[in-house]
């Protein structure tokens, strides 16, 4: 066998960096990263890049930047585990050992799974921000359009930042309430859940955002079809059991969203979750079959909202239990689900929308009210969070 490391980690992007950071910070010396890409992005900007309020090439860095130093980087993409082993095996073939392995290469996009999507973001009248070399077409449709149709479609199941659909909605509105054509375009809004947001004083403040616009909202909706030639897209209903078909001027779409194809096949993926996500006890991170095998991210089975501030919750958590592990001891630290996602609800102004697995507000801003739209969290989200990003979060300093 070529390579071996005491600790793996799968992926390169906010949690598997965040961990290998950390890990160098407690002395650990010999850490390889497994990641092709030789770029890094911070993905929470695209919505406003999209939106027409932070310039795209502010959401990039050269992945070689944000490596931490003294990690080995493996530039190959990883394509099977097999923990019995000890082993995983790279897109190009070679075989890297490892004594503890920590899982995080983030969540698949599966444009393939509603028929005409992957077609009709190529097309001229649609758009997703969910990819970076996308989201400046969102906001040249956006910005173009004076009148019509805009539909904004979010899948069912776990999907990362699901805000992020609703988000681009909202910062469409208020362009076009701006530029005084809002009311000669009709905006659709179509949502899987039966409500605007799962914490409910969230959904009341959301509420009363979609009404301020004339947003009209179809809950436990999604698209199931779209054709981009005629323009149009099928919107069904789940719970009234009906369909209609919409023409659109503008289209925004989200992809459905899963663990990667490879690792759904390996004996990691959670059985009882169609997801094929890493099957991990939610509170400690640690595989529940495979005691030397960690996952954090988009890729875990945490049932937590997959945003970025999950993941500086759980590094810290993860990374506590796996020196605990190594060293021989229980691992004791626990996440609590905590997961917020901004949604900005207007071109300047943005709700702070922060829970654990109670489903329960979790506020981490002392003497703030974030249960409603505030200007202060706008310059929060524009601002503060990518700068924390680049120089706090991803070197694991918070």
């Amino acid at each position: 066998m070529g390579i071996h490391h005491k600790i793996l980690i799968i992926g390169g992007g906010n949690a598997g960096l965040s961990v290998a950071a950390r890990l160098r910070r407690a002395g650990q010396g010999d850490i390889g990263v497994l990641e092709p890409s030789d770029k890094h992005y911070y993905q929470p900007l695209w919505s406003l890049v999209g939106g027409g309020r932070a310039p795209q090439k502010e959401s990039v860095r050269e992945q070689s930047s944000v490596m931490p130093q003294g990690v080995a980087w493996i530039r190959d993409a990883a394509a099977d585990i097999d923990p019995e082993a000890h082993l995983v095996t790279t897109a190009s073939g070679a075989r890297i050992g490892y004594d503890y392995l920590v899982v995080s290469p983030g969540i698949q996009l599966d444009w393939q799974k509603v028929p005409g999507m992957a077609e009709a973001v190529e097309s001229p009248a649609a758009s997703s921000n969910y990819r970076y070399d996308l989201a400046p077409k969102t906001w040249e449709l956006i910005r173009g359009m004076r009148s019509g149709t805009a539909v904004f479609t979010m899948p069912s199941g776990p999907i990362k930042c699901a805000g992020a659909p609703q988000k681009i909605a909202y910062l469409a509105a208020d362009h076009w309430r701006q530029q005084g054509v809002l009311g000669d375009i009709r905006v659709v809004l179509v949502l899987p859940t039966p409500g605007m947001f799962g914490v409910q004083v969230f959904a009341e403040e959301l509420e009363r955002v979609v009404a301020r616009y004339g947003i009209e909202v179809r809950k436990s909706s999604e698209m199931t079809e779209v054709d981009p030639v005629a323009q149009e897209v099928v919107i069904t209903d789940h719970a009234a059991g009906t369909q209609e078909t919409l023409h659109y001027d503008m289209l925004h779409t989200a992809p459905p969203q899963s663990a990667p194809d490879w690792l759904k096949a390996t004996s990691l993926a959670d059985p009882e979750n169609p997801g094929g996500y890493v099957e991990v006890d939610k509170h400690t991170l640690q595989h529940t079959r495979y005691p030397d095998v960690f996952a954090l991210g988009d890729a875990g089975s945490t049932p937590n909202s997959k945003t970025g501030a999950a993941i500086r919750k759980q590094a810290p958590v993860l990374v506590e239990n796996l020196l605990a592990v190594m060293d021989g001891r229980p691992g004791t630290a626990r996440y609590d689900g905590y997961g917020s996602c901004p949604l900005v609800t207007a071109r300047n102004k943005m709700l702070l929308a922060e829970f654990d697995y109670s489903m329960q507000p979790a506020p981490s801003i002392p003497f703030i009210d974030t249960t409603h739209e505030r200007r202060d969290m706008w310059l929060l989200k524009r601002y503060v969070l990518p700068f924390l990003y680049w120089h706090f979060i991803l070197p694991g300093r918070i």
